[in-house]
């Protein structure tokens, strides 16, 4: 039953870190893609668009590297509890 719930864990763990890589590439799309180079003297409209585009990929990119690293250290501290079991077997 506890190798079984660690399993669990683990996996948890891998998804939150695939889940955090995800938000991540997400936020570096709107950052270079939809916001791009801001234009030299745009109208008003444009402003607020590019603003509100890099914007959402800074939240993103913020949340994915959040995420991911946490996701990351669960992975990492489930693997070292795993070698430890293993060694006491």
């Amino acid at each position: 039953m506890k190798e079984k719930t660690r399993c669990r864990l683990c996996q948890a763990a891998g998804a939150l870190l695939l889940a955090g890589a995800i938000l991540f590439f997400m936020g570096l799309y709107y950052c270079v893609i939809k916001a791009g180079i801001p234009y030299q003297d745009p109208p008003l409209e444009l402003q607020i668009q590019y603003t509100v585009n890099m914007k959402i990929g800074e939240i993103l990119l913020e949340n994915g590297c959040l995420v991911a690293s946490c996701g990351g250290v669960l992975r990492f501290f489930f693997w070292v509890l795993g070698k430890k079991h293993q060694r006491r077997r």
